[in-house]
């Protein structure tokens, strides 16, 4: 893995980091306005809480992928209106973010208690079960606003009727094919998890939403014609994919001082990953017995997530996954020494597809 971490550029990253700022204060602009609006009101304190959500950490991967297509197709990723139109895509985020620690019953996300753990406290019960309850069915009503307010955004982005008609079909399949992914890891927790099964859930919610889509939607809003969008798809579904076998690595294997979430979750929830998939598939009945006795236990402590992490190692799993991903880097990274992208686009996206599957734990 060293040798693919090698030359990311310093002017790259310098720029990655004044997009994301640039990302950042687009949507403080945003939150600001609406807080105007609900001063005052019983909605005043739910806006502060998901504007505190959503700003309070982040790789913004997203929107710096939809800045990357932009600059792909020939512009100039520091255009405001396509800075706008990018951070509506972080609040998109932010709804699939929120229903999805709901689902999960995660009580952290980037290092703070989750948003329905958060409103929780806003509850006016005098008992947990009430206010607990409280604050998920109000995290799924923010969560909603989230995916309004991300439209809201795109529309007042500045971008001409011409540019969001251009975006508007792949906005839809990025939605479906999110919803897609997450209901697919739905069953897989019901049921002993396939390598296959766990590969497609990883292009949906990987590969497509996180990768393809916000790239192929800077693109497209910046005019691209087909060959430069499936340039998008060729060099994304294999970064995708890279990207979120990482995630299912560090969400077993990470430091939660760093990646910001729970190492016990994943493993609580039972999660169909390919990673666990391989495990079970080359795993001896003793280990086996092991992995079904402990994974998808909702009460399992440090002790037992020991015990999975080291048949999860003992079976050669961790090594097959970190295998794939350097591959599917490899493969990704070789589709820009061709790509009709703009030259300072394949450097940007060449550093953010290392920055997004080569991560420390």
């Amino acid at each position: 893995m060293v040798t693919i971490e090698a030359g990311i550029g310093p002017h790259s990253r310098t720029l990655r980091t004044d997009l994301r700022g640039a990302v950042d204060d687009a949507l403080d602009a945003f939150f600001t306005e609406k807080a105007g609006l609900s001063a005052g009101t019983a909605m005043e304190g739910v806006v502060e809480a998901l504007r505190a959500y959503v700003l309070a950490g982040g790789k913004r991967l997203r929107p710096l992928l939809c800045l990357c297509g932009w600059q792909a197709a020939g512009g100039s990723p520091r255009d405001p209106a396509a800075v706008r139109a990018a951070a509506s895509l972080e609040l998109f985020h932010a709804f699939a973010l929120i229903h999805d620690d709901i689902v999960d019953n995660a009580a952290v996300r980037r290092g703070h208690p989750s948003l329905h753990v958060s409103l929780a406290l806003l509850g006016r019960g005098d008992h947990r079960a009430r206010n607990e309850r409280f604050g998920r069915d109000s995290a799924i009503l923010v969560g909603d606003l989230a995916m309004v307010w991300s439209d809201e955004m795109l529309h007042g982005s500045g971008m001409t009727p011409t540019q969001l008609r251009a975006v508007r079909p792949l906005l839809d399949q990025m939605r479906s094919e999110l919803m897609f992914g997450q209901y697919h890891d739905l069953l897989s927790s019901d049921t002993s998890p396939d390598v296959g099964t766990a590969l497609t859930i990883a292009s949906y919610k990987s590969g497509r939403y996180t990768v393809q889509r916000p790239l192929q939607i800077g693109a497209a809003l910046a005019g691209a014609d087909e060959s430069l969008l499936d340039a998008c798809t060729a060099f994304a579904l294999p970064i995708g994919e890279a990207f979120q076998l990482r995630d299912d690595l560090l969400g077993i294997f990470g430091d939660a001082r760093h990646t910001g979430k729970s190492t016990l979750d994943d493993l609580r929830e039972g999660k169909g990953t390919v990673l666990m998939a391989l495990a079970l598939r080359d795993a001896d009945p003793t280990q086996r017995a092991t992995l079904s006795s402990l994974v998808g236990d909702p009460a399992l402590d440090e002790a037992g997530a020991a015990q999975a992490r080291a048949v999860l190692v003992a079976t050669g799993a961790a090594a097959k996954v970190e295998q794939m991903i350097e591959e599917r880097l490899r493969q990704g990274l070789a589709v820009l020494d061709d790509a009709p992208f703009h030259p300072d686009a394949r450097d940007a996206l060449r550093d953010l597809a290392r920055a997004a599957t080569v991560r420390a734990a």
